[in-house]
């Protein structure tokens, strides 16, 4: 069973990115085949990776067009044990582009069907917005959305509007889309706010926050600017070590059929 998770959250600077890169890496140190889709004009991912998206002539923005199938847009790298299809700022057009044609909202579900069954794992970075892409991406996702949020003070807000988003995809277009888990992010021990925030995410949502925390910490920023992830740059850092914990949760609930969430069942 090939599993689709889109990671999304409107709010930038969350840690979105760096959750879909390392959570990706370590997936696929466990064994597991790979696809990570970057579904982001701003092609963080694909540079995080160290692919220069100026060169980039067969990614997401080609496949959601149709001007090529999604097999042929995926690279693969070896060393790290992971594939992408990478972006480009030809992306950026796509909301614009695409929104006349029947069927904008399904373009990437629809171009990724023939990958199911290659792959254990296709993990969706989203944009931080709630346009025409995210939207693509949330349809795509036949086994939930991860919802990376940072441990600090505005971190609920805009989090009932993206559920509210949820639930009306849910209504339209997918209707077994599903909150895999909330994921707390650039947690700092040292501070009460860090902790705060863990406190009241956790009583809002006491079945579906992810137990493995991300910590602030320096080689999580640094590792992007080197082209790798962290199990790669700094494996023994603790920043690996909490991906490397969520990748273990993530995948041992799956196995034990953690489902998550409906997604109108919480605002």
């Amino acid at each position: 069973m090939t599993r689709i998770y889109t990671l999304v959250n409107q709010k930038g600077g969350v840690g979105k990115t760096t959750t879909a890169i390392n959570l990706s890496s370590y997936l696929g140190k466990a064994g597991q085949r790979v696809l990570l889709i970057d579904l982001d004009s701003q092609a963080n991912a694909t540079s995080c990776l160290g692919i220069d998206h100026a060169t980039v002539s067969a990614g997401t923005y080609e496949i959601l067009i149709g001007q090529i199938p999604a097999a042929e847009a995926v690279l693969h790298n070896t060393s790290l044990q992971l594939s992408i299809i990478p972006s480009s700022s030809a992306l950026a057009g796509a909301q614009i582009e695409l929104v006349e044609v029947a069927g904008r909202e399904t373009l990437l579900r629809d171009a990724i069907k023939n990958l199911k069954g290659r792959y254990d794992y296709i993990l969706i970075d989203c944009p931080p917005s709630l346009g025409l892409l995210t939207i693509n991406g949330l349809t795509a996702a036949s086994h939930g959305v991860i919802i990376p949020i940072q441990c600090e003070y505005l971190a609920l807000e805009g989090l009932t509007q993206l559920m509210r988003t949820l639930r009306r995809t849910r209504v339209a277009l997918n209707p077994g889309l599903t909150v895999r888990g909330l994921l707390l992010t650039m947690f700092d021990r040292r501070t009460n706010l860090s902790r705060d925030v863990v406190k009241e995410v956790q009583k809002h949502f006491p079945e579906n926050v992810f137990q493995s925390i991300i910590p602030r910490n320096i080689r999580l920023a640094e590792a992007p600017s080197h082209g790798l992830p962290i199990s790669a740059y700094a494996p023994n850092s603790p920043g690996a070590f909490a991906y490397q914990a969520l990748a273990t949760e993530l995948m041992r609930g799956d196995n034990i059929g953690q489902s998550g969430i409906v997604a109108d069942n919480k605002e």
